[in-house]
């Protein structure tokens, strides 16, 4: 598209100083993660470091003895232990619980 040079150029508006400038990313005040950001002690930690930090304070045996699962009683590895817990949400808030309960 070629440009006339009869035509005058755009005027830039300015903006006073005293003027309120719009927010440019909008985040509705009562969004899910803005409610549970605050106060959730979980919040930035993956499942993995969870287990990890559990396995390596109180080990396999411990951790089997005190949420019975098999993922931690018969050949405990973190990978089978992720697995389990992503499908099954009983066991991860237990696991979860007592990572928070030890903080």
């Amino acid at each position: 598209m070629e440009s006339r040079s009869d035509e005058p150029a755009p005027k830039s508006e300015e903006i006073p100083a005293d003027a309120a400038v719009p927010d440019i990313h909008p985040v509705a005040a009562d969004s899910q993660s803005e409610r549970v950001h605050p106060r959730d002690p979980l919040h930035g930690v993956t499942l993995e470091t969870i287990v990890r930090t559990l396995s390596d304070r109180h080990g396999w045996a411990e951790m089997g003895r005190h949420i019975p699962v098999r993922c931690f009683l018969n050949n405990p590895s973190v990978k089978s232990s992720l697995t389990f817990l992503r499908k099954t949400p009983w066991a991860r808030k237990k696991v979860e619980d007592w990572f928070i309960a030890e903080l």
